[in-house]
């Protein structure tokens, strides 16, 4: 018996490799008929033709490509992609963004605000659960805000944190050894306590950030920047208070956005949606990247990347 399965144990270990090379062709199948999925689908979207186009932004705004698999998150730059697509199309009529994010990247945030307010076609926010910070950035930007009565919107403001290790690594006698050319060129790294300079030239930073924040809302609500600024406190509205502030301009849903589309456009609304068509290599390179799998967490991981000093996100 003891030389039956001696015999058999070598048997079983060269089987392993092919094992392994079927579920890692199986695997990679499954990419390609997802990637083939969303071709075709978002083939099919432009297909069917329809005059108000439905883009979602959706997630933490970032300005990173999606990988069309994993992420979560709302690009930026795929987003003005899908908002140009629309202006450039002779039917649309008019484009809905169908927003819930609690915001990202300032630089994202305004990127998409930016693209809303150059296109030439009537723009409606319609915010679902979440709509805050640059979330809102976003739907300040559009012609006409929609929201339901409890969502939750507005966070007008700006913040900034991080880890402060010195403590900890002290307690453990290690030590941070300080290279640096250039001054201010670690400021921000968690391994020492920042200094009351450092402190003021970081506060410098999110108070210019607050006010751009508030000089876009004031601009693109056409309120008195006095108003914005009482509200600029970072606190958030449900949509029954914000349309009472006037960052809300009607309280409902898609069908409330359709409805003023119509009115104003004079036509019968022909919805289609607008989506990113990820390609298979995309997917791909989005399955072994690091970010396929790192969700951020509030608005603006702006300046935290890999590879840079500071450690300090910075969130508006």
């Amino acid at each position: 018996m003891d030389t039956t399965m001696d015999d058999q144990m070598p048997q079983q270990k060269r089987k392993w490799p092919y094992i392994a090379f079927v579920l890692l062709f199986l695997w990679l199948f499954a990419l390609m008929l997802s990637s083939f999925i969303s071709l075709f689908a978002g083939i099919e979207s432009d297909s069917l033709g329809g005059n108000v186009a439905i883009i979602p932004v959706k997630g933490v705004i970032t300005g990173d490509p999606g990988s069309g698999l994993f992420d979560e998150g709302a690009s930026s730059e795929e987003i003005v992609k899908l908002i140009e697509k629309a202006d450039r199309n002779p039917g649309i009529r008019a484009i809905i963004v169908e927003i819930n994010s609690p915001g990202g990247s300032p630089v994202a945030s305004d990127e998409i605000a930016q693209a809303l307010k150059k296109t030439n076609k009537t723009t409606v926010a319609w915010i679902r659960e979440i709509g805050t910070s640059g979330g809102y950035w976003v739907a300040s930007a559009t012609d006409h805000v929609v929201a339901n009565r409890m969502s939750v919107t507005g966070s007008i403001g700006v913040i900034a944190s991080y880890l402060d290790f010195s403590g900890f690594i002290g307690r453990y006698n290690v030590s941070y050894e300080r290279l640096v050319a250039g001054k201010y060129k670690d400021i921000g790294t968690p391994f020492k306590e920042m200094t009351p300079e450092e402190r003021v030239l970081f506060q410098n930073v999110l108070d210019d950030l607050r006010d751009n924040f508030i000089d876009e809302v004031a601009a693109n609500r056409g309120m008195d920047r006095k108003d914005v600024e009482r509200l600029a406190t970072g606190l958030f509205y449900l949509g029954s208070e914000a349309k009472g502030l006037g960052l809300v301009d009607e309280l409902g849903g898609r069908g409330e956005a359709i409805a003023y589309i119509e009115q104003k456009e004079g036509i019968k609304a022909q919805v289609v949606k607008y989506k990113p068509t990820p390609s298979f290599v995309d997917i791909l390179q989005g399955a072994f990247s690091e970010q396929s799998f790192h969700v951020g967490q509030g608005i603006g991981d702006a300046l935290v990347e890999k590879g840079k000093t500071s450690s300090v996100q910075i969130t508006a």
